[in-house]
């Protein structure tokens, strides 16, 4: 199985973010932001967003005199030893803060082994999950999730996906041509959020936009009761823009 690697703003974002830290590991007695322009190539505006961003997620610091060092997170993530466990508390921190800035229940989701798999999610009393009443494996093809994780397969990988699993109709918006969908998912650009419109379950919408990380598929989702579906685009326009930080724990 191949994957489609097409770069979109939250990657270009964490590779920019990873020159960053970059510099700013190298220099242990600290760095100043005009050493880290100097260092990076990156404008003030582009570096201060950055800094912002890295300082948000503690990855650096920001001394008393102004220069910026390490933070605790980016040395928890560095550390081999408990890498996993700091790596799931760190992307559950980032997700508890995506819930309250979209509004809605925020899932993170990987293709492992062929398999769709919800590792991680982030809901409360004001943003409940969705009522998982078919196994998420085997209903990609309703999902936003489920849709976005194939779009980042390529043609024979997708085919493969679905020879395996059936495509039930799990209500009357369900897609079940294999051959309408497939058309959909090669036609779907990078940068624009999957969405399903009551697809997998009545009264509910959703969003997904991908964050692949090197040869790893996964995608970051957003469930909506279908009453606010208003609020479904720019939700998923925000959970996009705010996708660089989960991108970036799983690249250190």
């Amino acid at each position: 199985m191949a994957l489609k690697h097409e770069p979109t703003a939250p990657h270009h974002s964490v590779q920019d973010a990873l020159r960053v830290l970059e510099t700013v590991a190298r220099r242990t007695t600290g760095v100043t932001d005009t050493e880290l322009a100097r260092g990076t190539g990156l404008g003030t505006e582009r570096l201060t967003a950055l800094l912002r961003m890295l300082r948000r997620e503690a990855y650096v610091t920001q001394t008393a005199d102004g220069t910026y060092a390490t933070g605790p997170a980016f040395a928890r993530l560095g550390s081999a030893q408990g890498h996993k466990e700091a790596l799931r508390d760190t992307l559950q921190h980032t997700l508890d803060r995506l819930r309250d800035s979209v509004g809605a229940a925020v899932y993170m989701s990987r293709y492992v082994d062929g398999e769709v798999k919800v590792t991680q999610y982030a809901d409360g009393p004001a943003t409940p999950k969705v009522n998982e009443w078919v196994d998420f494996r085997c209903s990609a093809h309703a999902t936003a999730l489920g849709k976005s994780l194939l779009t980042q397969l390529d043609h024979n990988g997708r085919r493969d996906h679905l020879a395996r699993y059936r495509m039930a109709r799990l209500t009357s918006r369900t897609i079940t041509s294999d051959k309408l969908l497939l058309s959909r998912l090669e036609a779907q650009p990078p940068t624009v959020p999957v969405l399903d419109l009551q697809e997998y379950a009545v009264g509910t919408v959703c969003a997904a936009v991908p964050i692949t990380a090197g040869s790893s598929v996964g995608c970051l989702a957003l469930s909506l009761p279908v009453q606010h579906a208003h609020r479904l685009r720019r939700a998923a326009d925000t959970l996009n823009r705010n996708a660089a930080p989960v991108l970036l724990s799983l690249a250190i």
